[in-house]
């Protein structure tokens, strides 16, 4: 999209940010000072953008999960998997519910068939997120003025929703007719309507491996999903930042340089990528994360905090000015590698050729969006702990890759939870939430703000409690 017109975009929404959230059960008062009837383009731009934020929030609440990060602080509840409140976060997620659920209707009501088919598309992915974090959730009864405790839909059945939505999707962005076009109010696309086919095919197959070995689950139905979606890099779904806004992961960087203790990386992912836990060292560690101050990679282990290296620069952390974390690196939602891992998971029991040449694609996928060196790509691809022939290729070896390739991404702690944590020498963080019984955190709680306002209708869960895919 034109930086210029992206510019002039969010400008020109700035009045309309939170234009329909009113409407919502999440804030019932009527806000005077926003306008109640948000055009449809202001809608697209704030969707767009809030959403690319959605998919940082939960990389974020999750990322000290999976071992991405650890706290500085000993026994942090971050690293300890204690039941934190992420009532923002939740409100994050139905602000731009609502505001799609806005958009929806008047794409209908107007007959811009393209503005409802990306509408679905989005309202699927982050109703996705929203089900994936806490399993059964409010949506059938969330968008109007009926009632303020809406009832909670069940998981599994919500996943129906999730997959009609995106099948809706395809259609109305296939139609050929439509009333508008989208355009440079679209943050991830500028309105390429051919992309967000390959985008909602690229959500399909994400949404479908979550139900592997369940009901329902098909892996032809997953990789025909996979021949739809993305075919390159170049079909990402993201969102650039600009002058005016700098990526959030940038915004942790410069905080941690600040010494605002944020963005400290896990020993588990350094020692996944230095040579400890596999046999070569990937060249991709050095343009992920910042060494110290004497120049090497060193963790911090999860709930065990900073021990005796207490100052700055004595251990890894993000550093601003990397492909994740310039100010206007974009934000990824959704990607060719991650694909193409899908694509290698699927195809594993029936097809070990197809899956062990998308597993290699992955690789060389992430590798290049990170401008790996050439000759230091090859020598990775080399070694027979990556290439290891498509007998020999293992889940293990599918779900490492990816989750290297899905760095700071919250689809990680969803493999992470079907992968039974299983990646190599993960483990459990130190001062663990006793009420785990030793056991992984499965989901998040229900946040604060939600008890308070809906608590007879918020289910009795623990940390432990799967939900439906995870069973």
């Amino acid at each position: 999209m034109n930086y210029k017109n992206k510019i002039k975009a969010i400008l020109g929404a700035s009045l309309i940010l939170t234009a329909s959230a009113c409407e919502s059960y999440l804030d019932v008062n009527e806000n005077p000072n926003n306008p109640q009837d948000a055009p449809i383009t202001g809608l697209m731009t704030n969707i767009t953008y809030e959403t690319s934020l959605n998919v940082y929030r939960e990389g974020n609440a999750v990322g000290n999960y999976v071992q991405y990060f650890a706290s500085p602080n000993p026994a942090s509840g971050s690293d300890t998997m204690e039941p934190l409140n992420f009532s923002s976060m939740w409100f994050s997620l139905y602000n731009v519910m609502t505001d799609l659920n806005e958009l929806t209707k008047k794409a209908e009501e107007s007959g811009a068939s393209h503005y409802l088919g990306a509408g679905q598309v989005l309202m699927a992915l982050n109703l996705g997120m929203t089900v994936d974090l806490f399993g059964d959730v409010p949506f059938s009864e969330s968008f109007n003025f009926t009632t303020v405790t809406p009832a909670y839909d069940d998981d599994q059945a919500l996943y129906n929703n999730i997959l009609t939505l995106l099948d809706q999707g395809i259609s109305n962005l296939q139609s050929s007719e439509t009333s508008a076009s989208i355009g440079p109010d679209d943050f991830i696309y500028g309105g390429d309507i051919d992309t967000w086919v390959k985008f909602a095919y690229t959500l399909k197959a994400r949404y479908m491996i979550h139900m592997k070995g369940k009901e329902g689950y098909n892996a032809s139905e997953v990789l025909a999903a996979v021949a739809n979606g993305f075919d390159s890099n170049a079909d990402d779904a993201s969102v650039t930042y600009f002058e005016q806004r700098f990526n959030p992961w940038a915004n942790d960087a410069i905080n941690n340089a600040n010494l605002l203790l944020t963005g400290w990386i896990s020993e588990q992912f350094i020692e996944a990528l230095d040579g400890t836990s596999y046999p070569t060292v990937d060249p991709r560690l050095k343009l992920m994360v910042g060494t110290t101050d004497e120049g090497e990679f060193v963790g911090t282990v999860n709930g065990a905090g900073r021990g005796n290296a207490p100052e700055q620069g004595a251990r890894s952390t993000l550093i601003e000015g990397q492909f994740y974390t310039s100010q206007q690196s974009p934000l990824l939602i959704a990607t060719y590698a991650e694909l193409k891992f899908i694509e290698a998971e699927a195809a594993f029991d029936t097809d070990k050729a197809r899956a062990y040449e998308a597993y290699l694609e992955g690789i060389n996928a992430h590798m290049d969006m990170l401008s790996v060196d050439e000759d230091e790509k090859a020598a990775y691809l080399a070694d027979p702990s990556v290439s290891m022939g498509a007998d020999a290729l293992t889940l293990n070896d599918i779900f490492k890759e990816k989750y290297v390739a899905l760095f700071l991404h919250p689809e990680t702690w969803n493999d992470a939870r079907r992968f039974d944590y299983q990646y190599k020498d993960m483990t459990l963080p130190d001062n663990l939430n006793p009420n785990l019984g030793g056991e992984y955190i499965r989901r998040l709680a229900y946040p604060d703000s939600e008890v308070s306002r809906n608590g007879a209708n918020v289910p009795s869960v623990t940390l432990t409690d799967r939900i439906w895919w995870d069973q």
